[in-house]
């Protein structure tokens, strides 16, 4: 048997984007993720919506289950049916999903765009960004807004930010 090396260093072992693409990064999972932000709970309709085989539909809700990001559940007791229900996890990606779609409208017109956010109540379209909770300012600029080493980083993570140009010293 021969070794294959992982494609993943030590420090992206404990990286969060590294380890949030692991969970929600494959190409399914986020569209699965989507039907269910707009209602869908049942395989039949995640199947219908998405036109994934039934194997690969399968599979998926497992991994999201397993994940902690949907939970299965009853519904129908002869036959045995379950739905997919999204838990508290879940929905917290829900910024996540609705920024990716955003930034896919924003290299489109508007006449381009199949599916746009808008606000319920008054019918707007709706522009979203993702800001500071403390002080409400975009953190899409990149000179202002620069990842350092956290408290549980490791070396090899210290050692990546230490050498990074312009990143802010240790406190």
């Amino acid at each position: 048997m021969v070794a294959v090396a992982s494609r993943i260093r030590l420090e992206d072992r404990e990286c969060p984007l590294s380890t949030t693409v692991e969970h929600v990064g494959e190409w399914w999972t986020l569209l699965i993720l989507h039907d269910a932000f707009d209602g869908y709970t049942r395989f039949d309709q995640f199947q219908e919506s998405l036109g994934i085989s039934s194997s690969m539909l399968t599979t998926r809700l497992k991994t999201l289950v397993a994940d902690g990001l949907l939970e299965r559940r009853p519904y129908q007791t002869n036959p045995v049916r379950h739905e997919y229900v999204l838990t508290e996890l879940g929905h917290s990606l829900r910024p996540v999903i609705v920024a990716l779609a955003a930034w896919g409208n924003s290299r489109l017109t508007p006449a381009e765009r199949s599916m746009i956010l808008i606000d319920m109540h008054s019918g707007e379209e709706v522009e979203p960004v993702v800001v500071d909770a403390k002080t409400g300012r975009r953190l899409d600029d990149s000179d202002t807004y620069v990842f350092t080493a956290g408290p549980a980083a490791s070396d090899a993570m210290r050692h990546r930010y230490a050498t990074r140009p312009n990143t802010p010293a240790e406190s």
